[in-house]
């Protein structure tokens, strides 16, 4: 099978953020099962493009985080003009005539993957080339609806409630139109209507990295690591959270240090907090602490930072919604605490019972291996419903791209 692989960005050699992790797993766990990949997508300013059969659709810088207010302004403007989200509308630089021309050059495909909404949603004839399978990563339109509710200004609410609505709208037509829809969390299918729906096929996640050895390397560094993207707003709400219902209940003896990028400044924070903004590695970042806080608050989907905090073997504290999309069964050196005093609780005691050696890292290798099973299974899945409809691609191509009105 020959698909193509349709994402914001095209995929590169260090991924940077948790999408694009995800993303990189997908993909590897596509290739494992025999499919033949093209990714189609645009590029990060300066970065590389890949190697081997790609689309490259050209640089666009779409990232929150360094983006002026004129440009965050002109985003709005765009996508009020175009009846789009700001998030797809960020990303419809190219015609249709054009991407037609480009899309039939790369050939015969017998499948779409879309991973995520952004794309298609930003240029629709992507559902009209080969039967379609989306990788719903989160239930946008309800992250939207949140955002809208922690929003901290009357413009920005009324923003993220018409993205909420749009995205919707969106999400619905994508899996009606779609042969397969893979969630990364069983409640995700029910939310996008898809409970008991065949087509819908749940995927566990696995960051696919190299693990480290089962036990820190040297002295760690600090007590308390936590890193995200906080330029996205459910990742935001959470470490806002922490920093001002958590950390004001922890002993100040208890060093942390947060990594990640911001929309803007980092926010005010008590001294023993320290901003480490982008990272080059962050499995190194989070072996280099005592314990890892993970304080999810809201949002859809599955947390990447749980899942590489597990794989690790890291002492760790989460929230119940960091935990979607992991099974029941945790290892022994997790806690899990929902209100602020019961995670400054938990924190602190675990942070004292790591420097007094009582727990400590675990071999994460069997919790990677089963979530990777579990990601070539679903995969697997999803394949052998879509392959009855690849292999009649041909009368599929001709009447669907007459219906959809897409260049032959």
């Amino acid at each position: 099978m020959r698909a193509l692989f349709v994402s914001s960005w095209l995929p590169e050699a260090q991924a940077a953020t948790g999408f694009e992790i995800a993303n990189r797993a997908i993909a590897r766990g596509l290739e494992a099962c025999g499919v033949e990949l093209v990714p189609v997508g645009f590029r990060r300013p300066g970065a590389e493009a890949p190697r081997g059969p790609h689309l490259d659709l050209g640089p666009l810088a779409i990232e929150n985080s360094g983006a002026s207010r004129a440009r965050k302004a002109a985003w709005v403007v765009r996508a009020l003009r175009l009846g789009l989200t700001v998030s797809s509308a960020k990303l419809r630089v190219v015609d249709d005539a054009t991407l037609r021309r480009r899309l039939d050059a790369v050939g015969q495909v017998d499948a779409v993957i879309l991973s995520s909404v952004q794309m298609p949603i930003a240029y629709p004839l992507l559902t009209g080339i080969a039967p379609t399978v989306l990788i719903a990563h989160n239930v946008e339109h309800l992250s939207a609806r949140e955002n809208a509710v922690h929003a901290r200004s009357p413009v920005s609410r009324l923003l993220y409630a018409r993205e909420a609505r749009l995205l919707e709208r969106g999400e619905a037509w994508l899996c009606r139109e779609a042969a397969v829809v893979h969630t990364l969390a069983q409640d995700d299918a029910r939310r996008l209507g898809l409970e008991g729906d065949p087509r819908a096929v749940t995927l566990s996640l696995a960051t696919g990295r190299e693990r480290g050895a089962g036990t820190n390397p040297g002295e760690p560094r600090v007590d308390v690591a936590m890193i995200g993207t906080w330029s996205w707003a459910p990742n935001r709400v959470g470490m806002d959270w922490f920093l001002q219902e958590v950390v004001p209940r922890l002993p100040p003896d208890v060093t942390i240090e947060i990594a990640g990028v911001f929309d803007g400044p980092p926010p005010a924070a008590p001294p023993q907090v320290r901003f480490r903004g982008r990272v080059p590695d962050a499995a190194d970042f989070v072996r280099s602490s005592r314990v890892v806080a993970i304080a999810t608050r809201g949002g859809t989907g599955v947390q990447l930072k749980t899942i590489e905090t597990l794989e690790e073997g890291m002492p760790a504290v989460a929230t119940p919604a960091a935990l979607r999309g992991i099974g029941a069964v945790l290892p022994a050196n997790v806690r899990v605490a929902d209100d602020a005093a019961s995670f400054a609780g938990a924190l602190a005691a675990l942070v004292a019972a790591v420097r007094a050696g009582e727990v400590r890292r675990l071999d994460g290798g069997a919790f990677a291996q089963r979530q990777n099973q579990g990601l070539l299974a679903g995969l697997s899945a999803g394949l052998s419903r879509l392959r009855p409809e690849a292999s009649a691609a041909g009368a599929w191509d001709g009447r669907e791209r007459r219906r959809r009105g897409v260049a032959a």
